[in-house]
């Protein structure tokens, strides 16, 4: 793996997936140079919680972006309840109460798929486990746009939907276990 190869990872996840963002985050090297942007199926009523759960597992700093906040390497940003995503050709974030994509706001195909025209081929884009098909035409732009597409092993997820129906559009680069994908991030940061 070339350093300085990815300018940006983007993580997406449903159900089950609390878990292995939790351990994904307390396993990364605090000093993992990229930013990290996360899209989770989040309940849009509870506009608290999962992000101090969350910071209280990262050795990076999480946060909820504002609008229009520019994107930095080394943090990590979550996706705000009943909020879509968006990263802007600018380098900041954009936020939007458009309708619900596959049922979901904040919705991963968003977040994936606007990362992906931003950051091309300098992308690393991960789904995890999750019970629909959110975030498969996310990854399908990513591997359009020559990112690294990775899905997490769906033998290790709770709910094995989103992984597989990212497999269903695109041969992802790499199928992965938690484990797998810490060890894969890390190597980013030597």
């Amino acid at each position: 793996m070339v350093k300085g190869a990815y300018k940006a990872v983007v993580i997406g996840g449903s159900a089950g997936s609390f878990s292995v963002v939790s351990k994904l985050l307390s396993q990364l090297r605090e000093d993992f140079p990229l930013p990290v942007i996360i899209c989770l199926h989040r309940l849009k009523h509870v506009r608290s919680g999962l992000v101090e759960s969350i910071r209280l597992k990262s050795k990076l700093e999480v946060i909820e972006p504002n609008d229009k906040e520019p994107i930095k390497g080394g943090k990590v940003y979550l996706a705000p309840s009943n909020y879509h995503m968006f990263i802007e050709y600018d380098g900041t974030f954009s936020l939007s109460t458009e309708e619900p994509l596959n049922h979901s706001r904040p919705s991963i195909d968003h977040t994936l798929s606007s990362a992906a025209y931003v950051y091309r081929n300098k992308l690393i884009g991960i789904v995890l486990t999750g019970a629909n098909k959110d975030g498969a035409k996310g990854m399908k732009d990513i591997a359009d746009k020559r990112g690294h597409t990775i899905i997490q092993d769906p033998k290790t997820c709770e709910m094995d939907t989103m992984p597989k129906s990212v497999a269903k559009l695109i041969k992802p680069n790499e199928v992965l276990t938690p484990e797998g994908i810490v060890k894969f991030l890390n190597q980013l940061a030597l």
